[in-house]
């Protein structure tokens, strides 16, 4: 069952981490010039997704699935989303502080380096989140809701790493970075999703009573990333109510996708 259980995270993960593939593959037909426009309002796009995802296909599935232990329901979801958010914190001091250690004089670059930072490290939670959701799917033999749950939160995570994808690759040749090169690195912040997902996986399949703890984690850890990278940055300027329309625009393309296929 879990070898199952991996191949279908495998399966998922795959398919968001090919739309940050595709989305990379933009800076060989766009120019190189990306606006900070387009940047607000991809960073909203991505919070919008990102609060509805961890509600929907996160937090409401770890607390329906507590059920089925001697603890009440909202424990695991309130204790996972409280050391997501916190393993999110640690990891986000840790590279802030290497980063200042090699700190650069380039206002643009240090500002394109921290958005690549930012979607890289957001995309460990999505491929946690996508990993478990097809693992429980694969779990769950016969329940269709369980698969229109993780298929659901594939297309939405995949819509919102396609820009994603072009927003590191952009910049980055924007700043003097070959077409190709700028397109692997673009490819390179989404393959944290794949081996995160699985690696979830793993762990939890070991243990199924754990699973509801790693889907709450994995929406604190969301949220975490959508309050203290995206939304400040998809606010970070006069056009903020760009930023604002895109996050709104997010949660109810993911909200509509839950509601619709689960």
């Amino acid at each position: 069952m879990m070898k199952t259980a991996v191949i279908w995270a495998a399966y998922g993960t795959g398919f968001t981490f090919l739309m940050t593939t595709l989305g990379a593959a933009l800076v060989f037909f766009l120019k190189k010039t990306v606006g900070n426009t387009f940047e607000r309002v991809i960073l909203g796009f991505s919070a919008g997704i990102m609060i509805a995802a961890s509600v929907w296909s996160l937090l409401l599935p770890a607390i329906d699935q507590s059920a089925q232990y001697n603890l009440p329901t909202w424990t695991p979801a309130a204790l996972g989303l409280i050391f997501g958010a916190l393993f999110l914190f640690i990891m986000d001091r840790i590279v802030s502080h290497i980063y200042a250690k090699y700190n650069d004089d380039n206002d643009k670059l240090k500002r394109t380096t921290m958005l690549i930072t930012a979607i890289t490290l957001h995309n460990i939670p999505e491929g946690m989140a996508v990993g478990l959701a097809f693992a429980i799917a694969a779990q769950s033999l016969g329940e269709i809701a369980m698969y229109s749950t993780a298929l659901t939160l594939a297309i939405g995570i995949g819509i919102q790493n396609f820009p994603e994808g072009a927003a590191v690759s952009l910049p980055l040749n924007q700043e003097g970075f070959s077409s190709f090169k700028a397109f692997l690195l673009g490819t390179l912040s989404g393959a944290v999703e794949p081996i995160f997902g699985v690696l979830a996986v793993l762990v939890a399949s070991s243990v199924k009573p754990l699973m509801p703890w790693f889907l709450s984690f994995a929406a604190g850890a969301m949220i975490y990333v959508v309050v203290e990278e995206l939304i400040p940055e998809a606010n970070a300027d006069k056009n903020s109510h760009l930023g604002t329309l895109g996050i709104i625009t997010g949660f109810l393309i993911m909200m509509v996708l839950d509601v619709a296929l689960g």
